[in-house]
Order: structure tokens, then sequence, then C-alpha cells
């Protein structure tokens, strides 16, 4: 099983595609407040809605208090500025993929204290290219996590 965090999400259509990705793959779904919308918001269930009852969704009010239950182990920190592709690392299973604010990213504190967690998506460098959409991006990792793994439990 793998975990799907979303670090302070801002875009309700693109947490509704993730949350579809995390049902369809049986991950978790952590989501570290505060959100730029409501759980509520109709795009966001527009985009999941089928989905939400195979969801497994859990919250969160803070970043300590996410690494407080869950601690920093098997934490990969997926940012634009990872000094390694995120096909070069190995997640075992129960690792949790953490994904910062569509405006934003993660914390710069935070990631200091993972360097050695941080990955990411290559692209090119262009300053109008500043990064994949995050439900991308969220696939393309989680996929990845899976493939190494044999696709546990999918078929």
């Amino acid at each position: 099983m793998f975990h799907v965090v979303l670090y302070r999400p801002e875009i309700p259509a693109n947490t509704g595609n993730i949350s579809r990705t995390c049902a369809v793959t049986q991950s978790v779904l952590h989501m570290i407040k505060p959100f730029g919308f409501s759980l509520e918001d109709k795009y966001l269930k527009r985009a999941g809605l089928d989905y939400w009852d195979l969801l497994d969704v859990r919250i969160y009010e803070n970043l300590e208090e996410f690494l407080h239950q869950h601690g920093r182990e098997n934490l990969w920190l997926v940012e634009t500025g990872g000094s390694r592709r995120y096909d070069e690392a190995r997640y075992p299973d129960g690792s949790f993929f953490i994904f910062g604010r569509e405006t934003g990213g993660l914390p710069g504190d935070f990631l200091q204290r993972c360097a050695d967690r941080v990955v990411r998506v290559p692209m090119i460098a262009h300053a109008k290219a500043r990064s994949l959409n995050l439900s991308n991006t969220v696939a393309l990792v989680l996929y990845e996590g899976l493939r190494q793994n044999s696709f546990p439990g999918l078929s």
C-alpha cells in the first residue's frame, strides 16, 4: 500500500483527480490543512465523485501533526528542485509520496531536513514551464512505486 500526501492543496479539480487515482490503486490519501477549497466543492466531487466510497482519506491540521503520526522514515518529497529523478529512487511498499501546494510547493525547511529524499520529474528548464500539473505528477510517481512493487493487488 502506498500513501499520497497533499500539503495544503489549492485546486479542487486536482485533488478530485488525485482522489480518483488513489481510489483505483488502493492508495491512502492524506491531506494537510489548510485547503484552498471546501471538501464539499462541486469541482472536487465532480472529478472523483464515483470513487469517494472507495477512498481512504485522512485529514491533518498541519505538517507537524502528520509527521508526529507517521514519522519521516518512508517519506519521499516530490519537488521540481529535487536532486534526483523520481525513477532513480527505490520505493518500498508503504512509502509516502508528499506533494506541495500548486503555487508554492513544500516548505523550504522541510525540504532541507529531508534533502536525501527529494525527487523530481524531469522536464525542460524554461521560465514558463514551471511544473507539470499536480494530478499528473502524482500519477507518474505513484505508478512508478506500484511498478517497482509489481502492482500489488492490482490487475
